[in-house]
């Protein structure tokens, strides 16, 4: 139902991937950004043939570019990009994107009908804002691990990452939105 939106990715990890699998599954053209160095979770356990099973569920249907954003003509390459997408989707922690010259002020000039949608842990301002944030941290702020576990026990977290599929969830319904 989506194969008519082109969607520009530069997630990792878990909640950004989540909402960009759900967006490729419902068909659009996800064009997945990585550093020369790929994505952390490439590396993650349960390798196999040189693949990492977590980062492959992850971005199961989608395309994959690496590009040194530290680089003029990398920048210069995403820019092009952006131009012609409909979504741009990322979870660095606040303003990474304006420092590689690739904020929502500049992508917007470029492509005015774009959307853009920006997950961090913490918000884009206040104390927090500048520190990242995942699932068991989130867990933690919110004192969801006190009601984990043993009354007499240490807190725990839950085992499943509710928190971060959730956000991806809930990132893809305000895409859409």
């Amino acid at each position: 139902m989506l194969d008519h939106l082109r969607v520009l990715d530069f997630t990792q990890v878990l909640s950004g991937p989540t909402a960009t699998r759900y967006l490729a599954e419902m068909g659009a053209d996800v064009i997945k950004v990585e550093s020369p160095q790929g994505e952390i979770t490439r590396r993650s356990p349960h390798v196999r043939d040189g693949r990492s099973a977590y980062f492959v569920s992850m971005n199961r249907g989608k395309r994959s570019l690496a590009v040194d954003l530290k680089h003029k003509r990398g920048v210069e390459l995403v820019m092009a990009l952006a131009a012609g997408v409909d979504v741009v989707i990322e979870n660095f922690t606040p303003r990474t994107m304006q420092r590689l010259g690739l904020g929502w002020d500049v992508l917007s000039k470029l492509n005015p009908r774009l959307v853009m949608c920006s997950i961090t842990g913490f918000g884009q301002s206040g104390p927090l804002a500048d520190h990242p944030g995942y699932d068991g941290v989130a867990q933690a702020y919110s004192g969801f691990t006190s009601m984990t576990g043993e009354s007499d026990g240490p807190p725990l977290m839950i085992g499943a990452p509710v928190g971060d599929v959730l956000t991806g969830v809930s990132a893809v319904a305000g895409i859409l939105t």
